[in-house]
């Protein structure tokens, strides 16, 4: 991939629906506010310059959500961005909500989907959202909303894309069966759940997406940054980090391929499926920079194997 143009090969790009087309490497925003995703960033001029250097450098799809922050990622991009280049796909999550002690609590009724959805339309600044996922708690990560049932969740959001609110639906942190279910009701072009090179638990939700044309986008890409080298060990969250054997081969791979341990993650992820999206997030331009240059790793036969046997 060239640093300073847009890679139109085919195997760079994937088509969510007809006119729709994006570049395999996206960006996510959720590393843009404070940490733990609260409040504004330490260095706001920073954050502002990863979203304009992004799209410099050939980024059409970025991946955010008003509970980010809350809203502080969505207000972010606004500003750097706003008027958005035509061919840029923002692609934002509901169902969530933050309280006061910072807590990522399931708000999926009607009423608070119809709020959310009107809250991303006015802090990006859009008439119209191009994509809105639908996260749940079937991945284990939030306690489903016990005050509405996933198909009147995912139903509202359909008549908001009838309304001309919304143009394209997906879902997030989904199961097999909730998949399936969302489909009965709307078309969704894309799934975000949780994969990445040391967590397989949606490969069910993987093969779907493949033998149904559907996008795959996988969240915590590196494992919550995990599969960073220059990460600090205290910084990774329990149960993210790799074992002393996942990184010797991760190493192995990365020496043969003149890559750095990240690249390798991002790369192996691009070859595991032709449907994934990957969003790796960042609010270093250094780190971005090294992102996006995962598209140009070539893995091998033996790399993949080596790989695809770390779990």
């Amino acid at each position: 991939m060239s640093l300073n143009s847009k890679d139109t090969s085919p195997a760079r790009r994937l088509t969510l629906a007809e006119g729709l087309s994006v570049d395999r490497l996206g960006y996510g925003a959720m590393q843009l506010p404070g940490p733990g995703v609260w409040g504004p960033p330490a260095d706001r001029e920073r954050a502002l310059t990863v979203l304009r250097r992004a799209v410099e450098l050939g980024v059409d799809h970025i991946d955010t959500s008003d509970f980010y922050g809350p809203h502080v990622a969505n207000e972010l991009i606004r500003e750097a961005l706003h008027p958005y280049p035509e061919d840029l796909l923002i692609a934002t999550k509901v169902g969530v909500e933050r309280d006061e002690w910072r807590a990522w609590n399931a708000a999926a009724s009607p009423d608070a989907l119809r709020e959310q959805v009107d809250d991303n339309l006015t802090r990006l600044g859009k008439a119209r959202l191009d994509l809105v996922y639908l996260r749940t708690g079937g991945d284990g990560l939030l306690f489903p909303d016990e005050s509405t049932s996933f198909a009147d969740s995912f139903r509202t959001l359909a008549e908001l894309r009838e309304r001309g609110l919304i143009r394209h639906l997906g879902v997030s942190g989904v199961t097999v069966e909730q998949l399936a279910q969302a489909r009965d009701i709307a078309p969704l072009v894309a799934v975000q759940n949780r994969y990445h090179l040391l967590d397989r638990g949606s490969a069910d939700v993987l093969r779907y997406c493949e033998e149904h044309g559907i996008a795959f986008v996988p969240y915590f890409p590196l494992s919550a940054g995990a599969l960073r080298a220059d990460l600090d060990p205290s910084q990774v969250p329990p149960g993210f980090g790799p074992s002393e054997i996942q990184v010797k081969t991760l190493d192995a791979v990365a020496a043969r391929t003149q890559a750095t341990r990240a690249q390798v993650a991002l790369a192996w992820l691009l070859a595991h499926s032709p449907v994934t999206l990957v969003i790796a997030g960042t609010s270093s331009p250094v780190h971005l920079a090294e992102n996006l240059d995962a598209g140009r790793i070539e893995l091998s036969a033996e790399d993949l194997a080596e790989l695809d046997g770390l779990v």
